[in-house]
């Protein structure tokens, strides 16, 4: 195989983007590399609109054809939550062939060392981020995003987010030494002497098992730890949203090939209706690391029975934000009416439930009942998404008939504050709009219990009347212990009722946003200086990114030689 890229030149590229990662990391200051505006494409080798654009649509009724060894069969069936069959077939694999083919070029790339590995990635994340337009489209007709938010988190944020975990996975390997002279004194004697030599070995293969909503957001982080750490990374992308991962494969194997390893070291899976596939491969003996978004069920299910791998798993939780008090309630409302409407909820981060206390919230403008703020509440989530036009670009789709179904159901939970409403795309007419649904329940009904202690994916909200502030944080204790969850919220202006929640969030250890008003809202993180998630509550047993995720991704073998 010969090169074409050397790893002295994608050294000399790429290493002042890893020092820049890795002073961000140090800092949690405000860093990115991948810009986020449209516009900021079209240069130095990067696709502007039109052409991202031009080839989304060349794609289409087409074949990704990876050239990986073992592919028994060409699958596709994907449609666009906007209503268009994508027509895209991909490789199904036989794992007794490619699983052998992908552990062969594993050598080669654990001893090519931490740094070679990181540009490498690196040079992989630079060239999906030339195509974020072309990646865009991909997202958007997957997860059902609205253009924007797919360009923004299926782009420059999800490489954000994978060269995070590159950054990661370097430290972590450069904290011991390459060698060690190593001398024990024996007195009279002479000392004792060893020459020892410490090198990061992978554990194997990674599985990525890939989500319908973010496949790029969330499946970079996994795919760029085990890659950076040495381990060799097999894709199996949701079936509803196979064509984003399916070109960030492509991607990686050209960047690999040129780069001079062996290209099988990434590669992709589709799977056949029904076939389970995820279940088989992560019993495979090969597997040693799994990383998985989804459902809590199967999620369970991974930690229970793939015993032979190390499982990074993000399930389901009950996101919650308790309304006690604030000093801008205009601002408050403003700010979780855009977090209940982005994405019509389709996000792990989503608040589900607002713990108010039935008695009423102090505010800036005067006392305000449980039924007052729950009201104004709903005209905010209606004035937010008032204009068709805006609407669409907050919604985007719904992603898939069962978000739809949890929808109308919501309804027949309790008294609906906020009624969902069907919203038409004019550019196009199949796809499934619906504006968020706002449901009233009590906290002291054990009827009701059941229905705001279970994660309602998608447009759904409960408002919960507690008794009171101190019943609002138990609570708020009773759900991340038990449910789980990836985004905790709460706004007030008392001190006692601050510490207590932060306490909570604490023992329990959940990520709290704070009396946000701005432009930033509790559903959203940054790479870099945001942990998604905690690893620490049942919703998820890792969190993106901290050494963590890439520490066990590999191991430190020892040499020892005398003299």
């Amino acid at each position: 195989m010969t090169a074409e890229l050397t790893v002295h030149e994608l050294i000399a590229k790429h290493r002042p983007t890893l020092d820049q990662a890795l002073e961000a990391i140090r800092t949690r200051a405000y860093w990115s590399p991948h810009p986020e505006h449209p516009k900021a494409y079209g240069e130095h080798g990067s696709l502007d609109a039109a052409a991202g654009k031009a080839a989304f649509d060349a794609l289409l009724g087409g074949r990704i054809d990876l050239g990986q060894p073992g592919t028994d069969d060409w699958l596709g069936g994907e449609v666009s939550p906007y209503g268009i069959e994508l027509g895209v077939t991909y490789p199904h694999a036989d794992v007794d062939t490619l699983l052998p083919a992908m552990k062969a070029g594993q050598r080669a790339w654990r001893d090519a060392g931490a740094e070679a590995r990181a540009v490498v990635c690196l040079e992989i994340l630079k060239r999906i981020s030339d195509r974020t337009h072309e990646f865009a489209h991909a997202v958007m007709h997957t997860s059902g995003q609205a253009f924007m938010m797919a360009f923004q988190a299926g782009g420059p944020h999800a490489q954000d987010r994978g060269l995070e975990a590159v950054a990661y996975a370097y430290v972590e390997q450069v904290r011991t030494p390459d060698t060690a002279e190593w001398s024990k004194p024996q007195g009279k004697r002479d000392p004792l002497a060893l020459t020892k030599a410490f090198k990061p070995v992978p554990r194997g293969i990674a599985l990525v098992v890939g989500c319908n909503t973010f496949p790029t957001w969330n499946g970079y982080p996994g795919l760029f730890a085990s890659l950076a750490t040495g381990n060799a990374v097999l894709v199996k992308p949701h079936p509803r949203a196979v064509l984003p991962l399916a070109l960030t494969v492509q991607v990686a194997r050209q960047v690999l090939a040129e780069a001079g390893f062996d290209p099988n070291l990434v590669a992709l899976t589709a799977e056949r209706p029904g076939e389970g596939i995820a279940k088989t491969l992560a019993t495979r003996p090969e597997i040693k690391i799994i990383d998985y978004t989804g459902s809590t069920a199967f999620g369970d299910w991974l930690e229970a029975n793939a015993r032979q791998a190390q499982v990074y798993t993000e399930k389901a939780g009950v996101n919650t934000v308790l309304v006690e008090s604030t000093d801008n309630y205009k601002g408050m409302l403003s700010n979780l009416a855009f977090s209940l409407s982005l994405y019509s909820g389709q996000m792990c981060t989503t608040p589900q439930n607002l713990l108010i206390p039935r008695d009423g919230i102090r505010t800036d403008e005067g006392s305000r009942t449980y039924d007052e703020v729950v009201a104004d509440l709903a005209r905010a989530v209606d004035g937010l998404l008032g204009d068709d036009a805006r609407a669409n670009a907050l919604l985007g789709a719904i992603v898939n008939p069962d978000v739809k179904a949890r929808l109308e159901a919501a309804a027949g939970l309790g008294e609906v504050a906020l009624a969902s409403r069907e919203i038409a795309n004019p550019e196009f007419p199949d796809a499934v709009v619906r504006t968020p649904v706002i449901v009233k329940l009590d906290g002291a009904k054990p009827d009701d219990e059941a229905a705001y202690m279970s994660e309602c994916f998608g447009p759904v909200s409960f408002a919960v009347a507690v008794d009171s502030a101190t019943d609002a944080v138990e609570l708020l204790r009773r759900t991340v212990r038990d449910k789980g969850a990836m985004t905790v919220g709460a706004y007030t202006v008392d001190a006692d009722v601050e510490g207590a929640v932060e306490e909570v969030c604490l023992e329990e250890a959940a990520q709290l946003s704070l009396n946000l008003v701005g432009g930033v809202y509790v559903n959203q993180t940054a790479a870099f200086s945001d942990f998604h998630g905690s690893g620490g509550n049942p919703a998820a047993n890792a969190a993106l990114c901290d050494g963590a995720f890439v520490a066990s991704r590999f191991r430190v073998i020892e040499v020892r030689r005398e003299g």
